[in-house]
């Protein structure tokens, strides 16, 4: 009983730990641009798997017009993002999983 009680604890804290779903997702959700565009954009502009890293990161933790990637066009609609608020370790982990979720490289045939 303790140990299914344990299991269950275990699997809902690892549902809520998921700063991509429950952070990234929440918001662009809401958006008629789906999250991938916005990784495709970056792909195409830096190429790898550090390059993309590396602009979201500095993007999201300091949004500007001069750093987005998004058109003139978008940002006039939408406006620029508001900082990040989430911690240097949760916006690894969510770019981690946004980066596995939609790379190209090793699907493509």
């Amino acid at each position: 009983m303790l140990k299914s009680l344990l299991i269950i604890i275990l699997f809902i804290s690892s549902l809520s730990a998921n700063p991509y779903k429950n952070d990234c997702l929440k918001c662009h959700n809401k958006l008629p641009v789906s999250i991938d565009k916005y990784f495709y954009r970056y792909l195409l502009k830096y190429s790898s798997q550090a390059s993309v890293k590396k602009a979201m990161t500095s993007y999201l933790t300091n949004p500007s017009k001069d750093t987005t990637i998004m058109p003139e066009a978008f940002v006039k609609r939408f406006g620029i993002k508001k900082k990040t608020k989430l911690s240097e370790e949760e916006l690894n982990e969510a770019l981690d999983i946004y980066w596995e979720k939609y790379k190209v490289f090793g699907k493509l045939k």
